[in-house]
This record gives C-alpha cells, sequence and structure tokens, in this order.
C-alpha cells in the first residue's frame, strides 16, 4: 500500500503506540498551530511527516524527535528543508542539550502510555532552561480534560495542580478515534500549553509538592483531615496551618485553587 505522498505505507507498531494522523485532521491541527515564518518547532514524535512536512514548510526550522528508526530514514531520505531528525526515545533526550533557540514551540502527537511522562519533562525543562514558548499535544481526552480540569470538578487533581505552576492550558481541538490510522479505542484532544515567563511562575515552597500528594490522597475530605501528617511531621497542628492560610478548614482539597494551596504550603513552612 501507499500513503498519500507516494510512499509505502508504515505498519505502526504497538509498542511505540504509533496511531497516525489523517490528512484532513492534519490540516485541522496545522490551523490549530498557526506556524510562522520565524518559528523554530521542536516535534515529538513525527510518524508518517503529515505535520513534519507543513512545519518545516512554513516555519524556520523544526527538529524532530523520533524513536522508531525506520520512520527516521523515511523523514530523512526526503530531505525536508529547515528539518533535523533526532532518533530517540523522548524521554532519554535532553531538550536543553538540542541547540534550540528561545521561543522554541512544541508539537506532537503523544503515545498514550507515555503521555504523563512527557508532560512532565517538558515542563521541567521549560522550568529549567526558559526555552519553549508554548506546546501544542494530541492526547487521550481524558488527560486533556484533567489538564483544563477547574477546582471543584472531578478531573480536577495533580496533573491539573503541577501543570498550572508552569503553563496556562487550553483545550484546542477534539478527535475522533477516525482521525488516527489506525483507529484508537478512545478519543482525543488537542490541548496547548502557553509556558509562563519566568518572572510570572510562582514561587513554589518545598513542602508543596508532598502537601499536595497528601491531601489528593483524600480529596473528598476535609483539608484538616489531610494535613495531618503533612502538619504533624513540623510539629503543628492542621487548624493553625489552615488559619494562618486564610482558608476555610471544611474546605476539600479538590475545591482548591493552586494560588490557595501555594498559601496552605507557605503556611505550612511558617511564611506568610
Amino acid at each position: 500500500m501507499r500513503s498519500h505522498d507516494g510512499s509505502a505505507r508504515h505498519r505502526p507498531r504497538k509498542r511505540f503506540g504509533q496511531h497516525f494522523l489523517a490528512r484532513e485532521w492534519a490540516q485541522k491541527l496545522i490551523a490549530v498551530l498557526a506556524p510562522q515564518s520565524e518559528d523554530t518547532f521542536l516535534e515529538v514524535g513525527p510518524g508518517q511527516g503529515a505535520i513534519t512536512r507543513q512545519l518545516a514548510a512554513r516555519a524556520r526550522a523544526v527538529v524532530a524527535i523520533e524513536v522508531d528508526r525506520d520512520l527516521v530514514a523515511r523523514l530523512t531520505a526526503e530531505a525536508l528543508p529547515g528539518l533535523r531528525i533526532v532518533e530517540a526515545d523522548v524521554l532519554d533526550v535532553d531538550l536543553s542539550a538540542l541547540g534550540l533557540p528561545h521561543g522554541t514551540r512544541i508539537a506532537g502527537n503523544l503515545p498514550y502510555n507515555i503521555s504523563s511522562p512527557i508532560l512532565f519533562k517538558v515542563l521541567e525543562a521549560s522550568r529549567q532552561t526558559g526555552l519553549f514558548a508554548d506546546a501544542t499535544f494530541m492526547l487521550q481526552k481524558e488527560v486533556a480534560d484533567r489538564l483544563v480540569a477547574r477546582p471543584g470538578s472531578k478531573d480536577y487533581g495533580l496533573l491539573t495542580i503541577f501543570t498550572g505552576l508552569d503553563a496556562a492550558v487550553t483545550k484546542q481541538l477534539t478527535l475522533p478515534p477516525g482521525a488516527f490510522r489506525p483507529p484508537p479505542a478512545v478519543t482525543s484532544a488537542v490541548v496547548r500549553l502557553t509556558f509562563l515567563p519566568p518572572g510570572q511562575r510562582p514561587d513554589v515552597p518545598a513542602a508543596f509538592e508532598g502537601m499536595v500528594k497528601a491531601l489528593f490522597a483524600v480529596r473528598r475530605k476535609t483539608i484538616a483531615n489531610g494535613l495531618r501528617g503533612p502538619a504533624a511531621d513540623r510539629g503543628l497542628s492542621p487548624a493553625a496551618v489552615i488559619e494562618r492560610a486564610g482558608l476555610d478548614s471544611r474546605a476539600r482539597p479538590e475545591q482548591l485553587s493552586v494560588s490557595e494551596l501555594l498559601a496552605l504550603a507557605r503556611a505550612l513552612e511558617g511564611r506568610e
């Protein structure tokens, strides 16, 4: 069989979680990305190149990370202008060592089985280097819903909170299973993470991560209940910490915004 560009069709490999985007949906994603001539893109998992070709034609440069050596060979053979391919698992790549300019944009159709580790890797790289302007990812809709969830909703949780420290997230597009070949068993969605500049990222107390995990282990109980362990570790009472943070002790962890959780962590550390 032949693909739309005339090359021999690549058989998707389950071990890489490959689901390739159909041409008409690639066009919709390009419209969401709106690449400009001055843009540099880092593409995670270019696959058969449905997005890569259009980015290479419109942007200044594209660096694509692909683990499948057969797909690397095919894209390399096309010699697309401005394209550099890195053959590797993205989780093994030091993103800061790729020579990317500040303001680089990221795009990718993430394998469902490793989407969260990739998200956290990108967030950490953005936090440490300040290189990236935004990231537009295709994800399982369930993950996308968690990223854009609001306090009090069933999808609001650790992924929402830890992502919200570094980026503002918006949902851009919903894709049915038929948008991919082969079709996955789930609906997908496109989200955009707009990274916060270093000066706008909140000061995150050292106690924050452990405290939030403890709270969300009992997300539907009161914050006083969830704070018992973290407060006791510091010789404090939950009530004193909550009062210092100016919060209602009857509130549940799933109702607290990121800013309120940060206030609670500062109070836990004895900070105003």
